[in-house]
């Protein structure tokens, strides 16, 4: 693809833009802000990646994943800025699923060490992760928006914290993995993923994209479960203070 060929492509941000100012739905700025920063964004990790790709440094490997949790971090404790110490609670969680599904990848020699694969698939957990906080996070302050009047009540009959809070923990824990278990339910069916369409189109054989894709869909579901266990076992002990008594969400 071609730069002409790209300017081309903005058809597609045309149409919403038009359909926007016509219905006045009023986005025809958020719609030109996005394109904008993607724009940006993009070309501008284009050329960086380019760089690492060709440097094959760990050390530049290593600041380009900090780059992603930093600004995932940033991105995903806006839905939580009242909950104690979230910056790190969330930082906290998008490490520890790299760490661990990088450790299995790479331990078990699943995909070779190097910055093509470890940046690249590192984006796709740390993006998918930072999601899945957002998605906790929200289900999490409605479940207990809805619910404050139980907790109250388990604590005044003695119920720890943990005992208090476990069925709007659990609840949206739950609510925050459907999305991702029920895409994979339909997955070769309703859609064909990303991943699997991008190397099918570079002139992949579509059995190893295949591969590549069930290696990727995998890899989210347990960044999913991770996700949503680590931060709502890190967030609900600040909901309480030393008294054991129960504190607004947000």
């Amino acid at each position: 693809m071609t730069y002409t060929t790209l300017a081309i492509t903005l058809i597609f941000v045309l149409i919403p833009l038009l359909l926007s100012k016509t219905l006045k739905l009023e986005l025809e700025k958020d719609v030109t802000i996005a394109t904008i920063r993607s724009i940006i964004q993009l070309l501008a990790v284009g050329y960086i990646l380019k760089f690492v790709f060709d440097s094959e440094s760990f050390l530049y490997i290593g600041l380009m994943v900090l780059l992603m949790v930093v600004a995932a971090t940033n991105n995903a404790r806006k839905k939580g800025n009242n909950i104690k110490g979230i910056i790190w609670k969330v930082a906290l969680t998008l490490i520890s699923v790299e760490i661990v599904t990088q450790s299995i990848l790479l331990g078990f020699g699943i995909v070779p060490p190097t910055a093509q694969y470890i940046i690249s698939i590192s984006g796709m957990i740390i993006g998918n992760s930072m999601v899945l906080s957002i998605l906790f996070l929200n289900r999490f302050k409605a479940e207990l928006d809805n619910s404050q009047d139980q907790v109250q009540l388990f604590l005044s009959l003695g119920a720890t914290p943990k005992q208090a809070i476990h069925r709007q923990l659990i609840d949206a824990i739950k609510a925050s993995m459907i999305p991702t278990i029920e895409s994979q339910k339909t997955m070769g069916l309703v859609q064909l993923p990303g991943m699997m369409s991008g190397q099918i189109i570079a002139g992949a054989d579509p059995l190893q994209a295949v591969q590549f894709q069930l290696l990727i869909l995998f890899l989210l579901l347990t960044t999913a479960a991770m996700t949503s266990v680590i931060l709502g076992f890190l967030v609900y002990p600040t909901l309480f203070n030393k008294q054991m008594q129960f504190l607004k969400f947000m």
